[in-house]
């Protein structure tokens, strides 16, 4: 890799750190995606030891990476985003990898088909991961800053990914659900 390909590539991933996601954080801040990015890798990380039977050096670059595309095309709300939105920013992820040389093109392009396909256990602990986290982050944000909608959402979101990925990520699911029962229970009265 030349010196240019690298910050060439590393110069468009930093939009991560610029493009806010819709949530906040717990001082009710904008998050970044590159905050997401990183907690999500690091949720994984934790779990590394739990979850014996996969390949947490592959399911730590898909969390680093899953969110490459938004350097590009920013967030959008899950629950505004279209197919079209993701078939675009799929597409983006793409185009950016075809600026880095060999073998790292090779490796970040299998990565990225074997992450949309979503049939291997680590691609289904990744995404899985990756919707925990934004119910984990709502329910550390003020719920001043949630929509009408996310009152229902938040108990809902990621519930397939969870269940198809592994018990253990069910159960963090469930218990996160909880904790954003009691948080509406608690300051809403």
């Amino acid at each position: 890799m030349t010196e240019k390909e690298f910050f060439d590539f590393i110069n468009v991933a930093e939009n991560l750190k610029n493009n806010t996601r819709h949530s906040v954080t717990s001082k009710g801040r904008p998050e970044s995606v590159a905050e997401h990015s990183w907690r999500v890798s690091l949720m994984a990380l934790l779990l590394e030891d739990e979850i014996l039977d996969a390949d947490f050096n592959k399911i730590i670059r898909m969390c680093i990476l899953h969110d490459l595309g938004e350097a590009i095309t920013g967030d959008i709300p899950s629950f505004l985003k279209t197919e079209a939105d993701s078939a675009h920013e799929d597409k983006m992820v793409f185009r950016l990898m075809d600026t880095l040389p060999q073998p790292q093109r090779d490796k970040f392009v299998a990565l990225f088909h074997e992450m949309l396909a979503l049939k291997t256990k680590e691609a289904k602990i990744y995404k899985a991961l990756d919707k925990l986290e934004a119910v984990i982050q709502h329910n550390e944000a003020p719920l001043s800053s949630w929509l009408p909608l996310e009152y229902e959402l938040n108990q809902t979101y990621g519930r397939e990914e969870a269940e198809k990925a592994d018990p253990i990520l069910k159960d963090l699911r469930l218990a996160a659900v909880e904790h954003t029962k009691r948080k509406i229970e608690t300051e809403r009265a």
